[in-house]
């Protein structure tokens, strides 16, 4: 079972990564006005994502219940939150100081979309810090388990 929640957490937070480097691949070509850098980043994230469809034991391991919860809780923290933020914010920030200094709207959803990122990193660092510390129960045999029973009847 830890094995499998180590996977998850691991598949989750690299796909993240991916995520963001797209993001930030976009402001970077924002900034300097060429397209290299969001081209680099589509094939990079076009392949991984061609790969988990093609590579069969991948294809498996992302099937898997806990996978797929992590990566839904990663979405939560890279994509859904820092979405509605940066735009309150950035309504927010135009409310105060108007247009003299607003940073691109791209560029506050990656900056949130990293801070999210990194919280859930923590979140999972966290969770597996807990798991460690908790005591292991040991597996009952049968045999056990009948003298167990036994014990209860009399």
């Amino acid at each position: 079972m830890r094995n499998v929640r180590r996977a998850a957490d691991i598949v989750a937070g690299l796909e993240g990564l991916m995520w963001l480097g797209l993001g930030w691949s976009i402001s970077l070509s924002i900034y300097q006005g060429s397209n290299e850098p969001v081209l680099a980043a589509a094939l990079l994230a076009g392949t991984v994502v061609l790969f988990s469809w093609v590579h069969r034991p991948l294809r498996f391991l992302l099937r898997r219940f806990r996978v797929r919860k992590r990566r839904t809780d990663m979405w939560m923290h890279l994509l859904a939150l820092p979405l509605l933020l940066a735009m309150a914010l950035y309504l927010m920030l135009d409310a105060v100081l108007g247009e003299a200094w607003l940073p691109p709207k791209m560029l506050l959803v990656n900056v949130l979309a990293s801070a999210g990122w990194l919280t859930f990193l923590l979140t999972l660092f966290l969770k597996y810090v807990a798991h460690s510390l908790k005591p292991k129960r040991k597996a009952h045999s049968k045999g056990d388990a009948a003298a167990h029973d036994d014990i209860r009847t009399s």
